[in-house]
């Protein structure tokens, strides 16, 4: 997932407070940045490691997970237009 831009936007677990975390998609009520979930589970870390690192309950890390799988835009390149050939 990391690959990824997440839009977390509609996520009811997320909130953006300008000057806070300069503006990025945090955990309501923390500081803790979504993407730091999803990084570190893309890592390797089990949502109970997850628990026990950050201090937020294993509902949230799995609705975080949820979320970020469901609403994650993958990145795309244009695609260089192909040579004619004659």
């Amino acid at each position: 997932m990391t690959k990824q831009a997440i839009d977390w936007s509609g996520c009811p677990l997320v909130e953006m407070v300008p000057g806070k975390v300069s503006g990025a998609p945090i955990l309501k009520g923390t500081r803790l940045p979504a993407q730091t979930i999803v990084d570190n589970h893309d890592y390797g870390m089990t949502p109970a490691e997850i628990v026990e690192q950050f201090g937020v309950t294993e509902e949230q890390v799995r609705q975080i997970l949820d979320y970020a799988r469901n609403h994650a835009r993958r990145a795309t390149r244009p695609r260089a237009p192909s040579a004619a050939r004659p």
